[in-house]
């Protein structure tokens, strides 16, 4: 009877971390999507960005604030200085920069190049610490990369803006979260997952809120309610809720798993595009799509492994 009870009990969790991670990875890739829908309205880059972090920001000072209470070793001035600096690079940087290329390229080809992270700190990881990069990671990278260049090309046939210069601002922002990535596991793994996420995520609000003021009138913010309701869709539902979900569902079915599920994040924001931005959707799309997930995903497995 316990037995079966215990068994119950974890697949319940196990169905739940599922739940979590889908629901997560659906929230990230919204928000290309709401922004998209925001810049039909006339709203640059860096108000739309002070507007989602003044609107998110309250969730992670709680979530600090607890933390605080919680953690009975205080931060050090090192741990300070990497909350700050790792706050501002993958954070604020990296949605800066991915704010500003959506100006330019579709949803779907912003989440693909989003989605090449893994690629990212793999050669990070191989720099830094000297690791070698295996033939098959290689061949996966081959894959991942393939599959972007046929999207770009989905898209120049479009004839949608500037393309190049939007996709590099987004492979920028990547790189921005692959550094942030590869720089955080000391840190987290002293100072605590969600402590560590809501005070980086303060920092780079603040950084958000001091950008605007320092660059735009606050006449700027004489918007439709349109994009404050948009702003505060993005705040809820693409940032503070996955946040969360994401850390709910690596505890139940661990952080390999979860990031596999997330695996479902370009697709999803593929068919948003199509629903909500009338973004048609091509076999060249289709194939991209397909070659990046499964070069991510054999990245994935084989850094799983070892």
């Amino acid at each position: 009877m316990v037995s079966n009870t215990r068994s119950l009990s974890a697949n319940r969790d196990v169905f739940l971390g599922v739940v979590f991670a889908l629901l997560a990875a659906v929230g990230f890739s919204a928000k290309a999507i709401l922004v998209k829908l925001a810049y039909l309205n006339n709203v640059d880059a860096i108000t739309l960005l002070a507007l989602r972090m003044v609107f998110s920001v309250p969730f992670f000072i709680g979530v600090a604030i607890w933390a605080r209470q919680h953690h009975a070793v205080p931060l050090n001035a090192h741990d300070r200085l990497l909350v700050l600096g790792l706050g501002l690079i993958g954070y604020y940087c990296s949605s800066f920069l991915d704010f500003l290329g959506l100006e330019y390229i579709s949803a779907g080809l912003e989440r693909l190049i989003l989605f090449l992270y893994p690629t990212m700190t793999v050669i990070l990881a191989a720099i830094l610490y000297k690791r070698p990069i295996g033939r098959k990671v290689i061949a996966a990278m081959a894959l991942s990369y393939a599959g972007i260049a046929l999207v770009f090309m989905h898209d120049i046939g479009t004839k949608e803006g500037n393309i190049m210069l939007g996709a590099s601002l987004v492979f920028a922002s990547t790189l921005s979260y692959s550094i942030y990535l590869v720089g955080a596991g000391h840190a987290i793994t002293r100072i605590g997952t969600m402590r560590f996420t809501a005070y980086a995520m303060v920092v780079a609000s603040a950084a958000s809120l001091l950008q605007f003021a320092v660059m735009r009138p606050f006449s700027a913010l004489e918007l439709p309610v349109r994009v404050y309701e948009l702003s505060i869709a993005m705040a809820i539902f693409s940032t503070v809720l996955p946040v969360f979900l994401l850390s709910f569902a690596i505890r139940r079915i661990g952080s390999g798993s979860a990031s596999l599920i997330g695996s479902v994040g370009p697709v999803s924001t593929i068919y948003m595009a199509y629903v909500f931005l009338n973004e048609r959707i091509s076999l060249l799309q289709i194939a991209g799509s397909m070659l990046v997930l499964a070069g991510v995903l054999l990245i994935s497995l084989t850094s799983k492994k070892q």
